[in-house]
Parts: structure tokens; C-alpha cells; sequence
């Protein structure tokens, strides 16, 4: 088949590929990025693209309109090559990068969670997970000529009371040349036997390494978050106990899926988990190679890596199949990771260097979730408390220091943008927040970035549908009301819709609206969410009333109105100073268990104390996900504060209504664009 050059805009990046190759694969090839919820099955309509000169077979769906489709317009899935192409990727299919810097710290309201304290470990007599000791070796003579390695067992046990120690292979391997290159002085690296990680049984510890000299000042380890959307990463010093350099980067698996699901699906193809392993691992390497340049070490003082992450992260990170995660009854393969070498699993760290997993739970609760409940204390505390990660898969845990029961419910992807027409990640010109004016029905948008809009996060979804239930404009059913003034509301393509931002303001080549369409699935990921909460708090005959505290966790998370959550539903209606926020408690985890062994078995302990349940076949959970179709909900006793705002608005809307008649209904092209920094005068 003769090949062709497509060149990708506006990179300018060239690919060689076969006659009839998809032009996202193509894309994939050249290390151009195309955004692609569903992984290429032409499901999410999130890669689009524009062909700007050649031809292509393919590519028209129900998602590209037939107005784009004359322009031009593709789905790069299903587009095919036909001679040489020039394409370009519109801002709306980009990653953007930016947001990557945003920290919990920018967030404007909202109280932060504690975490347990590194300095309290300080204070603590305590070894760390690794550590570097510096020896004095006696060297042999003729009357005692004692093999290398019995007198450095011995040194280590005179010098440092370490006795129980296990070898790696290579450390003696190259032991009688590092003794004589350091004139028997030399350090010795160490990896504890922490509970699960290890299993030379307790108190015991492997040598990892031996270098010459005194290099015990230079010492390092690396805390990972593995997240489906983005790997998050810390330098430890670990002589010091703190993080000394942070950075982090999109996990390049999103080409491929952007949920757990489509990266199973994907594993199952020709090689489909060796390319996902790899991609991992070389955005894990990307971030590990700023973290080195950023504080100017080398490459061979970091002896350890701590990752934590989702049950299937974990297990595609460790080239682990994870197919049966997905199908009854929902196995994972493991749930505490043997010890394993980082080099072996394509991370580029010196060849003594060891990976660890925060331990796991179930299918569907991972490390990630183990690590926020350790960094929270809220397994040592006697307060009943909430903990929830929003997101495509939503993880909750109810409990307290004597019981912990935990679940996932698949919201699906709305909380990134998935499932919205117009929807992205968060991301530069993500609108995140409107005001609507009740009498005009005219919004304000601030966009993340101050960038023009180009579609809408997740915390801006449940802003919008927030403040069209406050405006009068959306009804409890997800439904738009008739008459309203202004020409916002109007019929699309995809049923009735409400118009944010008109072309002439918009950052893509188009409207941006949301559709009754996007309300339903929005409806249904905070139902399911909402659900989930109720379901763990039922089987440990608990109402929400009786919750002390409730925690959000994860980046989407950080980043959510709490009083617009509660309006819509997704979060229980209870006074505002019990909600917090902790962040990335998946990283603050990994950070703690990786500075100190004893949390390492705190962290097994809580995986081991967990109580999981399955919500799929769950009645309750089906009973209560229904009855959470609705804004707030069905039972609009467990909302009053909702529903007495609800009724207020609706008493000032039928004020109005009576001096509608005078009111313009035209649309204000001046429509109001405002950055996330502005203030709304």
C-alpha cells in the first residue's frame, strides 16, 4: 500500500503513513496529541479535526454537524487518509497544558483538610523506608582475611545495630571492587522490610546498594501519583524528610481513553497493554528527568519510588492484565506488589533503585484511595467522616478509627468534561463559573486562564446547572422551561439547549452551549455519586446527620463550588464547615508511607480493614440512584436549605414575570467574558 505524508497543524509536525491509515493513529505515531475520550471507537466526538487541503474517506458522524462537515470537519477516528493531508487540530481537541501549574492554594473558598504531619515524624524516633549508612570496614589482613561481605555485615551490625539483613545479587556483585575503590570506606543503602513490602519478616532489611566513599548526603526517593488524567510527582530528600522539587505531566495513556474502562479495552488489542505500560512509564520518566534537573542531582542517588494510583493504573503500570478487573466478579490480580526492581518495569532509575505500590483494596478502589485515607488521619480520629474522590470513577469511603467501608461508582466521564457536548478538561479557556442575571437570563463567564471560552469543565458543569436552577431557566427534571426571555433558550440540534458563549466570543469555531442532553448525563454522574453515599452510609446504619466531617478529595475535587454541589445534588445538604478539602491525597500518601515505615503498615492495615462493597448489583444502590435523577433529589426533605432557596427564586420569578412583557428578548452581544482572576463588578 503506498504510503503518504500527513502533516498535523499548527505543529507543522509531518508523519509517513500507509494509504487509508485513521488520522488519529497517525497522530498517535507522530506524538501528536488528539483528545479522544473513547480511546477511537467514534463514540465521544472529542477528536476532531479540520482538513485543510487533500482528501480522506470516513469521518462524518451524528457528532460533527452538517454545516462543520461542509467546512471541513472530521472525527480523526474515523477519517482516513487518502493522499497527502494537511490537518489542523482546533483548540477545542488540544491539551493544554497550564493548568498542570494551578495549585490547591490558588483555590479562592473552601477550608483544607489536615494531613498528617511530616514534621510530627520528625519528631519521632524512626527509620526511614530507605536509608544510606556510611561504614568504616576493618580490611583484611593475613590473620584475618574474612570475606568482604561478612565484614560488612558485621560493620553495619557494629555500626548502625543492623542485623537481619537480606542481599540483592548485584550488590555483591560488585562488592570487593567498591570496598577497594572507597579504601574500605564505604555506604550502604537499605530498603526496610516494611509489613507487605518486604518479606524477610519484621525487623529485617535488604541492601540495595554500595557505593564507595560517604555519599550518605545525597539521598533520595520519589513519591508518584499515577492518575488516570495526570501522574503527579515529588522529590524526597530523605535525609531532610521533605519534598524538594515537584512537577507533574498528562499521562500519556489519555491518546488512548480517557477512562479506566477504555484503557481495559484497549489492553485487550495486539500489544494493547505493552503500548499502555510503556506510556506510563515514560510520562513517569518525564517527570522524574524535570525533577532531576530542577534540583541538580544525579540520577543514581535516588534508590526508591513510592507509586500510588487506581486499581487499574496500578496494575497497567506493572504490565499486569486487567481485563478481569472489568467483568463479574471483579479480580484484581494482586493487591500488594512484590518487590520489584523500577528498571524492570521501563523506569529509568539506576539499576538498584525499587519500585513499591501503595497496596490496593479492590477492582475498583486502589492505592490512590489508601494513600487519601492515611493522609487524612481520618482512620486514627473518632469522628464518622466522608471521604469522596469525584470523578469518572467515583471512590467514597465511610468510617472512623474503628471500621472503614468503601465502594466506587462509575459516574462516567462528565466530571472531566466527557459525555458534554461542548465539555473539556480543565484546562486554559474551560469555562468554570458563570452568573446568570435572573431578570435578563444574560451570563458571565469566567474562564480558567482568562483564555476566550472553548468548552466546559467539570466544576464548571455544575456551576452552570446551578445557576439556571437559581435563574429559573432550568427545571428539577434537568429540563428548560418555555418562555424564558432573551433567545438563550432555544432548539439544537440535540433538543432544547441554552446558549453561553456565541461564535463571535467563543475561542473555537462556533456556539458554545449545554444541551438538555448534557444535563441528563451530568444528572446521572452526580446520582451516581450521591447514591454511593448513601448506600455506605446505610450499611452502617448512619444518616448523614450523623457525619462529622466530609473530605474531598482529588484535583476535581479541589476545584468544586461546595453550596452549587449541594443545589444540584451531588453532595449531601449539611452545613458548609463540615466540608474540606485535601487535594492530592494520592501523592501526600505516597510522600508519607515512603518517609516512614511504620505508615507503610498503616497503609496495609487500612487496606486490610476496608469493607467493599459492590454497588453494580447492589439494589439500594440502584433504589437510590433513581431516586437522585433529579435536582436536588426526589426526597427534597434531605435538601431544606435547597428548597427553601429554590422557593425563594421562584417567588421573585413570578414577580418578574409580571413586568416581562417590557423587557427586550433580544440577546446581548456584549456577552460578559471574565478570567478566573477578575471580579464581577
Amino acid at each position: 500500500m503506498p504510503e503518504i505524508t500527513i502533516t498535523f497543524l499548527p505543529d507543522n509536525v509531518s508523519v509517513t503513513a500507509q494509504r487509508g491509515e485513521s488520522l488519529l493513529r497517525a497522530a498517535h505515531a507522530a506524538g501528536v496529541h488528539i483528545n479522544s475520550s473513547c480511546g477511537g471507537q467514534g463514540t465521544c466526538g472529542k477528536c476532531r479535526i479540520l482538513i485543510k487541503s487533500g482528501s480522506v474517506q470516513g469521518g462524518k458522524t451524528e457528532k460533527i454537524s452538517d454545516h462543520d462537515y461542509e467546512k471541513g470537519y472530521r472525527l480523526a477516528c474515523l477519517c482516513h487518509a487518502l493522499e497527502p493531508l494537511a490537518v489542523e487540530i482546533p483548540p477545542e481537541s488540544r491539551l493544554h497544558r497550564g493548568v498542570l501549574d494551578r495549585k490547591l492554594s490558588d483555590k479562592p473558598t473552601g477550608r483544607l483538610a489536615p494531613t498528617l504531619s511530616i514534621d510530627a515524624l520528625k519528631t519521632r524516633q524512626h527509620r526511614l523506608l530507605v536509608e544510606k549508612k556510611f561504614m568504616n570496614i576493618d580490611p583484611p589482613t593475613i590473620e584475618n582475611n574474612a570475606s568482604d561481605l561478612s565484614r560488612t555485615l558485621r560493620a553495619l551490625k557494629k555500626q548502625h545495630t543492623i542485623e537481619n539483613i537480606a542481599l540483592d545479587y548485584h550488590v555483591i556483585q560488585k562488592l570487593a571492587r567498591t570496598l577497594r575503590e572507597g579504601e574500605w570506606n564505604a555506604t550502604a543503602t537499605l530498603l526496610s522490610a516494611a509489613t507487605g513490602l518486604l518479606r524477610e519478616g519484621p525487623g529485617s532489611e535488604r541492601l540495595i546498594n554500595i557505593e564507595p566513599g560517604n555519599t550518605a548526603g545525597s539521598h533520595y526517593a520519589i513519591a508518584v501519583d499515577v492518575g488516570t488524567t495526570t501522574v503527579c510527582a515529588e522529590l524526597l530528600d530523605m535525609n531532610r524528610q521533605e519534598a524538594v522539587a515537584e512537577a507533574s505531566d498528562y499521562n500519556r495513556q489519555m491518546k488512548y481513553g480517557d477512562d479506566v474502562i477504555s484503557r481495559i479495552v484497549y489492553t485487550q488489542k495486539d500489544d494493547g497493554l505493552h503500548i499502555l505500560q510503556k506510556a506510563v512509564a515514560d510520562t513517569i520518566n518525564g517527570v522524574i528527568d524535570v525533577l532531576i534537573k530542577k534540583q541538580k542531582i544525579d540520577r543514581q542517588d535516588i534508590s526508591h519510588i513510592t507509586v500510588s494510583g487506581n486499581s487499574v493504573m496500578t496494575h497497567i503500570l506493572c504490565n499486569l492484565d486487567p481485563r478481569y478487573i472489568r467483568t463479574a466478579p471483579y479480580t484484581p490480580t494482586i493487591n500488594t506488589l512484590p518487590p520489584v526492581k523500577a528498571r524492570e518495569l521501563g523506569i529509568n532509575l539506576g539499576s538498584h533503585a525499587y519500585l513499591s505500590a501503595v497496596p490496593l483494596v479492590a477492582s475498583y478502589v486502589g492505592g490512590d484511595i489508601v494513600s487519601g485515607v492515611l493522609a487524612s488521619g481520618l482512620y486514627r480520629r473518632k469522628r464518622n467522616t466522608l471521604f469522596i474522590d469525584i470523578g469518572t470513577n467515583g471512590e467514597i469511603v465511610v468510617g472512623n478509627r474503628e471500621w472503614l467501608v468503601t465502594a466506587s461508582c462509575s459516574a462516567g466521564p462528565a466530571f472531566e468534561g466527557g459525555g458534554i457536548r461542548h465539555g473539556m478538561r480543565a484546562a486554559d479557556g474551560a469555562i468554570e463559573e458563570i452568573r446568570i442575571d435572573p431578570d435578563t437570563c444574560e451570563p458571565v463567564v469566567f474562564t480558567i486562564g482568562e483564555d476566550k471560552p472553548k468548552g466546559i469543565c467539570g466544576s464548571g458543569i455544575i456551576n452552570i446547572v446551578a445557576e439556571l436552577l437559581e435563574a429559573g431557566i432550568l427545571d428539577q427534571k434537568g429540563k428548560f422551561k418555555t418562555g424564558i426571555r432573551g433567545g438563550r433558550v432555544r432548539r439544537g440540534s440535540d433538543g432544547m439547549e441554552y446558549l453561553l458563549v456565541p461564535a463571535e466570543k467563543s475561542g473555537i469555531d462556533g456556539d458554545i452551549v449545554i444541551t438538555e442532553v448534557d444535563i441528563d448525563n451530568f444528572m446521572r454522574a452526580k446520582g451516581a455519586m450521591y447514591a454511593g453515599y448513601q448506600t455506605l452510609l446505610e450499611s452502617v446504619g448512619l444518616a448523614y446527620s450523623d457525619l462529622d466531617e466530609v473530605i474531598i478529595a482529588g484535583a476535581f475535587g479541589s476545584y468544586i463550588d461546595i453550596e452549587k454541589s449541594i443545589i444540584v445534588g451531588l453532595l449531601p445538604d449539611l452545613p458548609t464547615e463540615r466540608f474540606s478539602f485535601i487535594g492530592n491525597s494520592s501523592l501526600a500518601g505516597a510522600k508519607l508511607v515512603t518517609l516512614s515505615p511504620d505508615l507503610w503498615d498503616d497503609a496495609m492495615q487500612i487496606a486490610g480493614k476496608m469493607t467493599n462493597f459492590e454497588l453494580s448489583d447492589n439494589k439500594s444502590f440502584m433504589d437510590y440512584y433513581i431516586a437522585s435523577l433529579f435536582f436536588p433529589h426526589t426526597e427534597i426533605r434531605d435538601f431544606p436549605t435547597v428548597m427553601e432557596r429554590l422557593r425563594n427564586i421562584e417567588k421573585c420569578a413570578a414577580e418578574t414575570q409580571r413586568h416581562g412583557d417590557k423587557m427586550d428578548s433580544t440577546i446581548d452581544s456584549n456577552i460578559s467574558i471574565v478570567g478566573e482572576k477578575k471580579i464581577i463588578e
